[in-house]
């Protein structure tokens, strides 16, 4: 088996975590700071078990802050609480591997974070801003059921093998993505079943650098 060349991360309840959140989400931060916790949560109990649907999922929470200043939000999810040693564990990865975000959470959080620690790119889900609001219009770009599909085609894209892609996750919509890679890492994972599927389970992302070079070592790269 190859060198790792990549390692993608989940966002929401991985990179970071806001915690009170349901999940830990950015999703579920920005609509705290914008004042539409209710209805938002209202949506979630609709539509979490109608898989099919999350591109609708998308749609409507999207229009709960149309019209909201775009500072308003900021000013309280940002900047993002990272799990314990995230900007140490980067920093040693950066310049030794493309990092990058694969989330179905909100791209005002990842991106943020993709500058804020010099990763190489960031993929999530799409809110509008004009004129410094959100206009309530979306584009879903990773589905929370479909994060191996999106994976994949990342992995297409860029000419790289799936045997070479180290994936970090925390719950069960990772799962899928974990089966597909060569190195799958559980990071304070809110689901057992994760125990069961990650190559490795850690709590503190200082361990991950050590695990990579393990894993690269043990194939002879």
């Amino acid at each position: 088996m190859p060198r790792i060349d990549a390692v993608l991360f989940d966002l929401d309840g991985t990179l970071v975590r806001y915690h009170g959140i349901d999940f830990e989400s950015s999703w579920g931060a920005v609509a705290a700071a914008a004042g539409v916790t209710e209805a938002s949560q209202r949506l979630m109990r609709e539509y979490l078990p109608r898989r099919a649907a999350y591109p609708e999922w998308v749609a409507r929470d999207a229009q709960l802050l149309t019209g909201i200043p775009l500072e308003r939000v900021t000013a309280e999810v940002l900047p993002a609480p990272y799990a314990a040693g995230v900007r140490e564990a980067v920093s040693a990865l950066r310049g030794r591997y493309c990092l990058g975000i694969l989330s179905s959470g909100v791209d005002l959080v990842a991106d943020w974070v993709r500058d804020d620690l010099g990763m190489d790119f960031a993929l999530a889900n799409h809110l509008e801003v004009v004129d410094g609001r959100f206009t309530g219009r979306s584009e879903t770009r990773v589905d929370l059921w479909a994060k191996a599909e999106a994976m994949t085609r990342i992995v297409e894209a860029r000419g790289w093998s799936l045997d070479c892609i180290c994936f970090v996750g925390d719950h069960f919509n990772d799962m899928p993505a974990m089966r597909l890679v060569g190195l799958s890492v559980a990071a304070n994972p809110k689901d057992d079943r994760l125990t069961g599927t990650a190559d490795h389970v850690i709590d503190d992302f200082r361990e991950l650098p050590d695990l990579i070079a393990a894993h690269e070592r043990a194939n002879g790269s």
